[in-house]
C-alpha cells in the first residue's frame, strides 16, 4: 500500500469537501491541487469526480429529515411533489449539456491557466450580483432587509428551477463553481441567500452523484481493485470536511454576503496566472 498516495487522496478529499459548496470551484481547486501534488492521470481524473459523492452524502445526512419527508410525501403532499419536481427540472439541463460537451471541455479546459481565468471572471460576477442583490433587497436597517421574491425553496416555481438548472450548466467550465453558478444565479433571479444556498445543496445531490457514478462506470476498465483504498479515503475525508462546511455556510449566509469569496477568487486566480507567467510554479498542463 502506497501511504504517500493515500495521504494525497486525503488532502484531495479535504479540498473537495471544503470547496464543493462554496462559490470558489471545487473542480478548479482539485485541478490545481492535483497539479501541485503530482496527482494526475486518468485514475486521478475519475477520483476527482467520484469523491464528490462523499460531499453529497454530507448533504443527504445533514438534510435527511427533509429528504425523507419529501420521499414519504410524494403520494399525497403537493409541497413535497413540487420540491422533488423542481430538483428534477433543474437537474436535466446539466445532464444534457454534460453528455454533449463534457469530453470536449475536459480536453481543453481542465488545465490550471484556464481555471485561474475562470476564477477571476467568477469573482467579478459575484461582486456584480451582490451589488444588484443589495440594491433590490437591502435596507437602511441591516437587521430588517426587504423580503426576496423567493425566501424559501418551497416558494420556487418550475420556471425558477429551470432557470437555475440552466445557470448550473456554466459550471461545466472548470473554475466556474457549480455552487457559485447556482447560488449567485438564483440570487440574480430573486432568491434570498439562504434559499439559493439550500437549493444549491439539494440540486448537487443528483448532479454530482450522477456525474460520479457515470465517470466511474465509463472508466471502469482503467480502474482496479487496488484503487479502492484510494477512493475510500478520498470519499470519507470529503464527507467529513463537507459536513463541517455545510453547517458553517448555513450560519454564515444568515448574516453575511459572498463578497469575501469574490475577492478570494480574484486574488487566488491572479496568483496562479502570475506564477504560471513567471515560471515560479510549474503548473502541469
Amino acid at each position: 500500500m502506497d501511504w504517500m498516495l493515500l495521504l494525497k487522496a486525503a488532502v484531495m478529499g479535504v479540498v473537495e469537501g471544503l470547496t464543493e459548496f462554496l462559490p470558489i470551484s471545487s473542480t478548479g481547486h482539485l485541478i490545481l491541487a492535483g497539479s501541485l501534488l503530482g496527482f494526475e492521470g486518468e485514475t486521478a481524473k475519475v477520483f476527482d469526480i467520484a469523491i464528490q459523492t462523499g460531499a453529497m452524502f454530507a448533504v443527504i445526512w445533514e438534510y435527511r429529515q427533509r429528504l425523507l419527508g419529501t420521499v414519504r410525501g410524494l403520494g399525497h403532499d403537493p409541497v413535497a411533489r413540487r420540491f422533488a419536481l423542481n430538483v428534477l427540472v433543474a437537474f436535466i439541463p446539466a445532464v444534457v449539456l454534460g453528455l454533449a460537451l463534457g469530453k470536449t471541455i475536459k480536453a481543453h479546459l481542465f488545465k490550471p491557466v484556464p481555471v485561474a481565468m475562470a476564477f477571476i471572471v467568477g469573482g467579478l460576477l459575484i461582486l456584480w450580483i451582490e451589488r444588484i442583490h443589495r440594491a433590490r433587497y437591502g435596507s437602511d436597517d441591516p437587521e430588517k432587509p426587504r423580503a426576496a421574491r423567493v425566501e424559501t425553496v418551497d416558494q420556487m416555481s418550475g420556471l425558477d428551477a429551470l432557470r437555475v438548472g440552466l445557470l448550473q450548466c456554466l459550471a461545466l467550465i472548470p473554475g466556474t463553481s457549480r455552487s457559485g453558478a447556482t447560488i449567485m444565479g438564483a440570487m440574480l433571479l430573486g432568491f434570498s441567500r439562504k434559499a439559493a444556498t439550500e437549493f444549491s445543496f439539494y440540486l448537487g445531490i443528483p448532479t454530482l452523484m450522477g456525474a460520479g457514478a457515470y465517470s466511474v462506470w465509463k472508466q471502469r476498465e482503467a480502474l482496479h481493485v487496488a484503487d479502492l483504498p484510494l477512493f475510500a479515503v478520498g470519499t470519507v475525508v470529503a464527507f467529513a470536511s463537507a459536513l463541517l462546511c455545510i453547517r458553517w455556510l448555513i450560519r454564515y449566509v444568515s448574516s453575511h454576503d459572498f463578497v469575501p469569496f469574490a475577492w478570494y477568487r480574484l486574488v487566488f486566480g491572479g496568483i496562479v496566472l502570475l506564477t504560471a507567467y513567471t515560471g515560479w510554479v510549474d503548473w502541469v498542463d
